[in-house]
């Protein structure tokens, strides 16, 4: 017996277990998108297509464009769908993002599924990654009267951080910093609670799937900036001294297109690549390594058959050509985190203990880490262009 959706593709008996997947997937992220479990799952998007029309006339999740989210009461399906008992008392949540694109979006997602899970309501302010409107943007939730409390990603770098820290531990409402954190002890008169990414690991995943695919020279590029950056750069070194490999090539360098003097830049890794005999790299974030795999191919560099690849945090890393192996942050899972902490939080009050949470990522596999089809015996043993040295 075939498969529903495409003839040939998938027997009859595994479609209870593919929509389980489907639905674990969904209460770990808050949303998925078709592409990406098709890919996972290796069938047609037209049968995840048509596994999510199931599930959604069954009132379990709510279909968007391109995929699928947590059951919201913003949902117009035909079947009422069960949800969590809202609070008594309708909170209402504010949150200020230094983004409303790349990266951001999918924890605004996240926040606002959970938060129409638990009746909640969600006042959104962008900001920028600039302490002033940080502080301007937050004045005008508090001073509003209208939150309960606040989701905040404040720009916790520089000069004027532990003021920043100090000032948000005296602002009236509870507040959950979101993929920020505060020093483990900070004299606040509340400790600050908090959620965010584990980055260190997820750096540390990416470093051990290339180890496993027999690398023993790697590079790590970090974008400057990048709040991020510094848990990467933990998860490096952490990860290259338990596998005994060599932590030096490290480059802090933002190389995306859009960046003046890209092309140079790269250049000198490239260089740099040849002369530590470098035969993979880990890049921070998608269009930083979507800028060198450009680069790579216009000097003869084949990825990944001259130099494997894998970037952080997996916004586009699918469209570059070959598609680039890349770590996920559950980046829904984060949103949806703070929200529940933040009503368990409202619920409880003081009595509650202070909470911080880490998110695990994930490792996305595809061909730019993957070894080339004819690998010569002995392994990686490589040649880049232009160098005459092999890399062992």
């Amino acid at each position: 017996m075939e498969a529903e959706g495409v003839p040939g593709e998938q027997p009859q008996l595994f479609a209870l277990q593919r929509r389980e997947r489907l639905m674990e997937r969904l209460r770990l992220h808050g949303a998925l998108r078709v592409r990406d479990l098709a890919e996972e799952l290796d069938v047609s998007e037209l049968t995840i297509r048509r596994d999510i029309a199931a599930l959604a006339e069954r009132g379990l999740l709510t279909r968007v464009h391109g995929g699928a989210t947590l059951p919201s009461s913003l949902g117009q399906e035909p079947v009422p769908v069960r949800r969590r008992r809202p609070s008594a008392t309708a909170f209402t949540i504010g949150m200020v993002v230094p983004s409303l694109d790349f990266y951001w979006p999918h924890i605004v997602s996240g926040v606002r599924n959970a938060a129409a899970a638990h009746g909640v309501n969600v006042q959104l302010r962008g900001s920028s990654y600039d302490q002033a409107e940080d502080r301007r943007q937050i004045v005008r939730l508090t001073e509003s009267g209208q939150v309960q409390g606040l989701l905040l990603a404040p720009n916790l770098e520089g000069p004027g951080r532990r003021e920043m820290i100090d000032w948000i531990g005296q602002l009236p409402v509870p507040v959950i910093l979101v993929e920020r954190q505060t020093p483990q002890w900070t004299p606040t008169p509340h400790q600050l609670e908090w959620v965010r990414s584990d980055h260190a690991v997820g750096l540390e995943m990416a470093v051990r799937h290339l180890h496993a695919q027999g690398h023993r020279r790697i590079g790590l590029v970090l974008s400057k900036g990048s709040p991020t950056s510094a848990h990467l750069a933990v998860g490096w070194h952490h990860a290259c001294a338990e596998l005994g490999l060599s932590d030096a090539f490290l480059r802090r360098e933002s190389v995306a297109l859009d960046v003046p003097g890209h092309r140079r830049i790269i250049a000198g890794i490239l260089d740099d690549c040849r002369g530590s005999r470098i035969t993979a790299l880990i890049v921070h974030s998608d269009p930083d390594a979507i800028s060198i795999v450009q680069y790579f191919a216009e000097q003869g560099v084949r990825i990944p058959d001259h130099m494997a690849l894998v970037s952080y945090d997996d916004e586009v890393a699918h469209l570059a050509d070959p598609a680039i192996t890349s770590v996920r942050p559950s980046k829904a899972m984060v949103g949806r985190t703070a929200v529940e902490m933040m009503v368990a939080r409202l619920q409880e009050g003081r009595r509650r203990p202070t909470q911080r949470s880490l998110i695990l990522p994930e490792l996305v596999i595809r061909s730019s880490s993957l070894p080339p089809r004819a690998e010569p015996p002995g392994g990686y043993g490589r040649h880049l262009p232009g160098d005459a040295r092999g890399l062992t």
